[in-house]
């Protein structure tokens, strides 16, 4: 009999992990659709730097939230949990089992527990700390955040500028520190949740990673980052992949330098995302070729 409670199996992992061909096995096994969860592939004119499902991938399963906005467009968690949150009543209509794969920790946190409503970042504010970024480093940024909001500099990861330049813009521009908007509240879902964890010992990871940023290069990832020089100060486009190459153009870093500098910080980025993603104690994890394990915990979890 068909379990009637709508259930949306999370899969999640590091970058480069194997989520999307997964995902699409899971999906097939299950007769589902799939929602990414990867915040770098929202972007239409992002493709090759984002490790975008292939074409004949796209086809295999239904995808969304894949391309779907113009990199000018801001975009943030909280508009992502609401338009999954629509995109998921509208598709539990004709199945009970979806899929959402990334590696976004925050954004899948929105979905599945929900997330303050925080301000638009004003542009001339955001220009004027990036600024501030550049000529006075991140430690001017630090600082200025342990003033504004000590409790927020306590637990955030100081090394991030995205996360130091998002809490300041909430604070210089509303008045009050980022961690009182941030209720923290988790949000009751109108379906089940089943976290599942994808990992790899660190060495076949990192070999993963390396062997991917040669195939982006291969497949013309720099004149992708030649076609976006337009957009470059734009924030959809301070990402790993695209930010060493445009360092390269300007003439920074030899392209083998900026090569293996993308290497090195895509590594570093997976670090991160298997830090927060560890954090949560829901998430089953299991190795990446333990499509039968994965697909019996998900059954188990869907009848209970």
């Amino acid at each position: 009999m068909t379990d009637p409670v709508p259930t949306l199996i999370i899969l999640a992992g590091p970058t480069a992990v194997g989520k999307t061909s997964l995902a699409i096995d899971l999906a097939r096994n299950l007769s589902t659709e799939i929602i990414s969860c990867d915040s770098r592939q929202f972007y239409r004119e992002l493709n090759i730097g984002v490790a975008r499902p292939s074409e004949e991938e796209l086809r295999a399963v239904p995808h969304h939230m894949i391309g779907f906005l113009p990199v000018t467009r801001h975009y943030n968690a909280y508009r992502f949990e609401t338009d999954v949150l629509a995109l998921c009543h509208r598709l539990f209509r004709r199945t009970n089992r979806l899929i959402m794969a990334g590696g976004s920790g925050l954004y899948i946190h929105a979905v599945a527990h929900g997330i303050d409503e925080l301000p638009d970042p004003d542009p001339a504010l955001r220009q004027k700390l990036k600024e501030d970024l550049e000529v006075q480093g991140i430690e001017a940024l630090q600082q200025q955040l342990k003033k504004l909001d000590p409790g927020y500099f306590g637990e955030v990861d100081r090394n991030n500028p995205k996360r130091l330049l998002r809490a300041l813009e909430i604070c210089l521009s509303t008045g009050r520190s980022y961690s009182s908007l941030r209720t923290g509240k988790p949000v009751p879902r109108p379906f089940r949740i089943v976290k599942i964890g994808l990992q790899t010992d660190r060495q076949s990871l990192y070999t993963r990673i390396n062997q991917r940023v040669d195939r982006m290069m291969e497949q013309g990832l720099l004149d992708e980052v030649r076609s976006l020089l337009p957009f470059k100060e734009l924030n959809a486009l301070n990402t790993v992949g695209y930010k060493e190459l445009f360092a390269f153009i300007d003439g920074y870093w030899s392209l083998e330098e900026a090569v293996e500098k993308i290497k090195t910080n895509t590594r570093r980025y997976a670090k991160r995302q298997l830090t927060w993603l560890r954090k949560d104690p829901d998430i089953r994890w299991f190795e990446i070729d333990q499509l039968v394990e994965i697909q019996n915990y998900i059954e188990k979890k869907m009848i209970r």
